[in-house]
């Protein structure tokens, strides 16, 4: 289905029942992300927002993709899985032999169909250039500033076009944008992406770098500029395959060398001059659910704005998982199941990324498994392919067909992957490129993996019999944390509920090596004899809250560096989750905080719920992570 305009798929989300104005005033600096917030993290209550009175002439629409239902709404399906089906019948006929001339003639409505998706450029001016500021001017547009630790506001929605300058090639990316002043931006593209290189190319030929920045429209157009395709695919191409209608383009007023789409609500046109200096950007509150730590990046120097009539702006927060994003990946993850399926994964069943695992930081996938060594054939293919290479943490286990077990269905999953685990043969330690805003990595953009193969064992595989886990009645976690009184909290309902042998452990740490050595004596323990693996967080986090302990884990474990095995014949793996420091781990990088709104901006919308027509007042989820914020600002002092 193709939408209009954003006010287009507003009306549609309103009338879906999927949408709430708020008249009331709220300030896009903290207060507009602070209530976000709180109805994003609140399922029975998650709803896109329509802000109505931002302090400029335009609304600001947010958290419009931030459920299945609405992503689904906004890709114009009803399931997610009809985009994968659409994609997977679609290469089956373009890649299936063709017999004769008549098969091949067949082939033609297909193709016809699919060339009328490319993207086309139209004469004069579109529906994004109705008004063209006299003056261009960023203050005018309500941008964000998301989290109290942000070096300022954010643009955080743009889908930002550059053009090889030796190709013409057009590329499409998702990068947030700082505003410095009326007319100008950072320009925050990381080493790995594509228009990095594009930049680079102007480098070297000593030339300014035309760049459009496109806000609205068709929120498909919004998902394209996120989607990891190849890099000589137009994003607009797979933007016209999704909506099933071509995306019509107009060249910018001050940058004729860029197109954009002819219906976005805003374009900021401008360039990047490779030869100034860099400007000082961040800090920002990013997905990972820390703060991406301030950088240098090039400036981006606004030549013209121009928007609809009735422009809506876009905008979205990311931070402590789930967020929108989270739905965002979602979409990828079954978009996207088939080209990988067909091109370089052919056993691989099913996909999940748990919004824990915050994107690339942990990826499970299901195999139909037929010989010795091709789970570790999969995890080479998966961390050579595209954006997969920053995948930090993978499992593996058989596909459905084989033991009838959902991907999403994570306790059985689980079990049924640690059920077919020899923590010593099938824990897999590599490392490779990661993405710049992992800080666990001693180095920046490069550090450790891990690939848990938790399919069944051939009796090539097998070194010894695996048995299924049973707690030991000798098993104590108040015993436990009797005699090691760093340990703050033990969580072994992994154990005895769903019979999996992971322990989960917090610790106050407190001297170098201090992890290795607690491990050594937990796995001496009465009772630990099984358990396969521990995790190890700060003892700040709440040990029973399973999904924060695997968020906190993810994001702070490099697998190659912080991994040890204890116990008896040296088989219980032991991973670090815990803060890297200086003092006790020899840690060199800065490391962020963790993101929470301030006292203040929760007071403030606390005394404003009644205006907002949201219902009875939802408590701000940062209250829960109060407790957990290091000392220092979104960089944590090295002294804790």
């Amino acid at each position: 289905m193709a939408y209009k305009s954003l006010r287009a798929f507003v009306e549609k989300l309103e009338e879906a029942g999927e949408l709430v104005r708020i008249k009331a005033f709220v300030d896009p600096e903290l207060e507009i992300s602070e209530i976000t917030d709180r109805v994003s993290k609140t399922p029975d209550r998650n709803k896109a927002l329509l802000f109505e009175n931002t302090g400029t002439q335009f609304p600001l629409l947010i958290n419009s993709m931030g459920s299945e239902r609405r992503m689904c709404i906004a890709l114009g399906v009803n399931d997610l899985d009809e985009v994968m089906n659409d994609i997977d019948s679609l290469m089956k006929k373009m890649s299936a032999p063709k017999a004769g001339i008549l098969d091949k003639l067949a082939m033609l409505p297909e193709l016809g169909k699919f060339a009328s998706y490319m993207p086309k450029v139209v004469s004069g001016r579109g529906a994004c250039q109705e008004v063209v500021m006299a003056k261009p001017d960023l203050s005018k547009i309500p941008v964000l500033k998301c989290w109290p630790e942000d070096g300022g506001r954010f643009i955080t929605l743009p889908a930002i076009h550059t053009k090889d300058p030796n190709t013409g090639m057009r590329n499409i990316g998702m990068y947030r944008m700082q505003v410095f002043d009326e007319q100008m931006t950072g320009m925050h593209w990381h080493k790995h992406k594509v228009s990095a290189r594009h930049y680079n190319e102007y480098k070297k030929l000593g030339k300014r770098m035309p760049v459009a920045v496109a806000l609205g429209g068709d929120p498909v157009y919004t998902y394209a500029a996120t989607a990891p395709l190849p890099e000589n695919v137009d994003e607009y191409m797979l933007a016209g395959f999704l909506r099933k209608k071509k995306v019509e383009m107009v060249r910018c007023i001050t940058q004729p060398e860029i197109e954009v789409p002819a219906d976005a609500d805003f374009i900021i046109e401008g360039y990047v001059d490779p030869s100034e200096e860099l400007i000082w950007e961040g800090p920002f509150g990013d997905h990972t659910g820390y703060y991406s730590l301030a950088d240098w990046y090039p400036k981006f120097h606004v030549t013209a704005i121009t928007h609809k009539k009735d422009a809506i702006y876009p905008a979205t927060i990311v931070g402590i998982p789930p967020q929108e994003d989270a739905w965002i990946g979602k979409a990828t993850e079954r978009i996207f199941l088939t080209p990988i399926k067909m091109t370089m994964v052919p056993e691989i069943t099913d996909m999940n990324m748990p919004v824990e695992g915050v994107f690339h930081n942990l990826v499970i996938a299901t195999i139909n498994k037929e010989y010795a060594g091709q789970g570790q054939k999969v995890m080479n293919a998966m961390w050579g392919a595209g954006q997969m290479m920053f995948n930090k943490i993978l499992v593996l286990a058989n596909g459905v067909g084989q033991n009838g077990i959902k991907i999403d269905d994570y306790g059985k999953l689980a079990k049924e992957v640690f059920d077919n685990l020899n923590p010593v043969t099938d824990v897999y330690f590599s490392q490779g490129p990661m993405d710049v805003l992992d800080h666990s990595c001693s180095k920046m953009g490069f550090g450790g993996k891990m690939c848990i193969d938790g399919t069944r064992k051939t009796e090539e595989e097998q070194t010894e019999e695996l048995k299924p886990y049973k707690i030991s009645a000798a098993f104590s976690a108040k015993q436990i944390m009797a005699d090691m009184p760093e340990v703050n909290g033990v969580n072994d309902v992994l154990m005895r509920q769903w019979e999996i042998p992971v322990l989960m452990v917090s610790m106050k740490k407190d001297r170098p090596g201090h992890v290795r050595d607690l491990h050594t004596r937990i796995a001496g323990a009465a009772g630990m004899e099984g358990v396969k693996m521990v995790i190890y967080v700060e003892h700040t986090v709440d040990i029973h809250d399973i999904a924060d302990v695997l968020w906190r884990f993810c994001n702070n474990l490099d697998p190659r560096r912080d991994n040890f095995y204890a116990g008896d014949q040296q088989q219980i793996l032991g991973l670090d989750g815990t803060r890297k420091t200086k003092r006790y781990d020899n840690f060199d990088r800065p490391w962020p905080n963790i993101i929470a709104a301030d006292d203040a901006t929760i007071a403030k919308i606390d005394a404003k719920w009644s205006e907002l027509g949201l219902g009875e007042l939802l408590k701000s989820p940062s209250l829960k992570y109060k407790t957990q914020l290091y000392e220092g600002g979104a960089t944590v002092l090295d002294s804790e």
